[in-house]
């Protein structure tokens, strides 16, 4: 080898060092920018104090993709204008890029007329009841066995697993835990011997009810896993279809989604300075393409999503370019709705400043106090009002399971 292609070499590997070393000052000096812009002057109270809260929507509908769900009758219209005197109207897609402003959507199954609140007949549990944040007889369909002679978990769970896998919704095992004295989940591995055992068979979620083949299915497992386990599966007698359809008419009511969307003015956003706000901001990015904000309980607050088709991930966002972007608060899940989105709407203005961004309505104009004021009260406050007099609050274990 001769000097001339040794000194290349070391020319080459000389220029590889210093442009990955460049790329980390870059990134060094966008992380201090973004946490000097985004670190307030004085005590923040919407995002300094008070309890938080966790996040979805039913059928999962994307309002910047308009995803098809899997209830088809279930279609979200959105916010069209934000006025106190406006309830909300229907929206298709959010409008083009291309103007480069920002608006604000949400889906609302029934966003402005009064939430019926179902009367439910809840059928009576046998001896030994669950807390309602392991099962709940409004929302799951639940069998009761005390075994003669104890049962390691995981034995109990497999037994009838090649029947209960094909079932549209999801199972829950809970065993009271002799040691412990609680009922508890049973871990699919848990060698912890169980007597008193309860199954529930999830009854709605945001796909739709539980279907009439489901429910026999369910109950005819359940008597065969009696059968191996030498106990008798006590099953309430109830109408169970009627139940979850009541108890999807009232999910598919108070199911919404929040979106506040942000749209560059001129320049595309840099993934290098969007990742840098987020991080900054306390995000973190997920599996999902989404940055997630989560509360001291380790519970989703709200998401930051890319506006257009491409995911966010580790590795694109050094090289990434974007639009627009999309905060997004998934009202069921979320305890103490109003205040986790004042805290969002409040972190969207400061994105939007740094960024060179614009916040409007629907009608491109500047979204102003009044409309966010009435956002809150209307599609936050007022669903999740309806959710805790029903005796199911948003964010609630029963909420998580439900929303699902």
């Amino acid at each position: 080898m001769t000097e001339l292609q040794m000194g290349l070499i070391g020319l080459g590997a000389t220029a590889v060092v210093g442009v990955f070393a460049y790329n980390k000052w870059q990134e060094y000096r966008q992380r201090k920018l973004a946490e000097a812009l985004l670190k307030p002057q004085h005590e923040d109270v919407l995002l300094g104090e008070g309890p938080k809260a966790a996040p979805v929507v039913r059928n999962e509908p994307e309002f910047h993709a308009a995803s098809p769900v899997v209830a088809a009758e279930r279609r979200e219209p959105v916010l069209a204008d934000a006025a106190p005197e406006d309830e909300g109207a229907a929206r298709d897609l959010p409008p083009s890029l291309a103007d480069a402003d920002t608006e604000v959507q949400m889906a609302s199954p029934a966003a402005a007329a009064p939430v019926p609140e179902p009367e439910i007949e809840i059928p009576d549990l046998p001896a030994g009841l669950v807390p309602g944040t392991l099962l709940d007889p409004r929302l799951e369909f639940i069998a009761a066995m005390e075994l003669v002679d104890a049962v390691p978990g995981a034995q109990i769970v497999h037994a009838q697993h090649a029947t209960l896998q094909h079932l549209g919704k999801p199972v829950h095992w809970v065993a009271f835990n002799e040691r412990t004295r609680e009922w508890e989940r049973i871990a699919p591995d848990s060698e912890v011997p169980v007597r008193r055992l309860r199954v529930g068979l999830q009854l709605v979620d945001r796909t739709g009810p539980v279907s009439d083949a489901d429910l026999a299915t369910f109950t005819e497992a359940m008597h065969d896993l009696a059968d191996q386990l030498l106990a008798v599966a006590d099953m309430p007698a109830s109408r169970l279809g009627d139940q979850a359809a009541e108890i999807d008419r009232f999910c598919a009511a108070v199911d919404l989604e929040i979106g506040v969307n942000l749209v560059s003015r001129a320049a595309p956003f840099s993934g290098t300075k969007i990742r840098a706000l987020a991080e900054a901001a306390g995000m973190v990015l997920g599996d999902d393409g989404a940055f997630t904000r989560y509360d001291d309980d380790g519970r989703t607050q709200f998401t930051l999503q890319n506006f257009e088709t491409t995911r966010f991930s580790g590795e694109a966002m050094r090289n990434l370019t974007t639009h627009g972007l999309t905060f997004v608060l998934d009202v069921p899940r979320v305890a103490h709705g109003e205040r986790v989105f004042l805290q969002m709407v409040d972190l969207a203005r400061r994105f939007a400043e740094t960024l060179q961004g614009t916040l409007v309505d629907d009608n491109r104009q500047p979204l102003n106090d009044m409309q966010l004021d009435h956002i809150r009260r209307e599609f936050i406050g007022k669903p999740q009002a309806t959710m805790a007099s029903y005796g199911i609050p948003a964010g609630s274990a029963q909420a998580l399971r439900l929303f699902s």
